[in-house]
């Protein structure tokens, strides 16, 4: 079990008074390192550093048969691994509750906000293009979720798009780009000792009493998956969903940057 590095009583008096352990307001994310096109043979990759969380994801593309309800559309497949280096409540074996949470909120957004265009991912009758996003945590200090879904998405816009020849699938020297729509974010927020805050670090995610991740593409809301068996009242959860936009632009923005340079 991982052991906190401040006290229950600790976190809880900070944030009664509108305070967080290392200074940061309850409206502020920590500092957000983006890194694109880390991992070389895949098709898309990207690392987001969010304080102490670092996480990886890389996208492959591989030639697959389509589902039966979608004959004519690709698939979207994602996965995380929590990998045991990154905390001691980590270990090797199938993918853990948490894994699996972590890769359904992060696939249900992209997919909802239509990131991918899984109609041009068709190739012929039986056959269609399958993008796998893996997103592997290396370290791990809270809030996998918003970290998670910026790796994802910017390791999906910078995607290049492999090209079929016959029954073998060419990535070297591709060019084209994977064809993507938009981009999405997400805002996860915390409740401690009453009071609403957003990005929890490792500490305040140990004794958070409830957690609502809210994501959107700066239109609308596309997806939203609370968490813990605390509530959120509804001018709580208004204010949060009102901060996810406002912290759209702010997290694009440093998105658009990444994948201009």
């Amino acid at each position: 079990m991982r052991i906190p590095s401040a006290t229950k009583e600790f976190i809880s008096d900070l944030i009664a008074n509108n305070k967080r352990e290392f200074g940061r307001a309850l409206d502020e994310y920590r500092e957000m390192e983006i890194t694109k096109n880390v991992i070389p043979h895949a098709e898309g990759s990207a690392q987001v550093v969010l304080g102490n969380t670092k996480v990886l994801c890389g996208v492959k593309i591989t030639v697959g048969e389509p589902m039966h309800d979608k004959p004519n559309e690709g698939n979207l497949i994602t996965s995380a691994e929590l990998l045991p280096m990154a905390s001691e409540d980590y270990e090797t074996g199938p993918p853990s509750p948490e894994a699996v949470e972590i890769a359904r909120v992060i696939d249900r957004g992209i997919r909802a906000a239509g990131i991918i265009d899984t109609a041009a991912l068709f190739i012929e009758e039986g056959k269609v293009w399958d993008v796998f996003v893996d997103i592997y945590v290396i370290n791990y200090d809270g809030n996998l979720f918003d970290a998670g879904t910026i790796a994802a998405t910017v390791a999906l816009l910078s995607a290049r798009m492999p090209k079929l020849e016959g029954e073998k699938v060419i990535s070297e020297g591709i060019k084209d780009k994977l064809k993507t729509n938009g981009i999405i974010t997400s805002c996860t927020f915390a409740k401690v000792a009453n009071k609403v805050f957003i990005d929890p670090d490792g500490n305040e995610e140990m004794f958070m009493d409830a957690r609502v991740t809210i994501a959107n593409d700066g239109k609308e809301i596309r997806a939203m998956q609370k968490g813990l068996r605390g509530g959120f009242t509804l001018q709580e959860l208004t204010a949060a969903v009102a901060m996810s936009f406002e912290k759209h632009n702010e997290l694009k923005s440093l998105m658009e940057k990444t994948l201009g340079e």
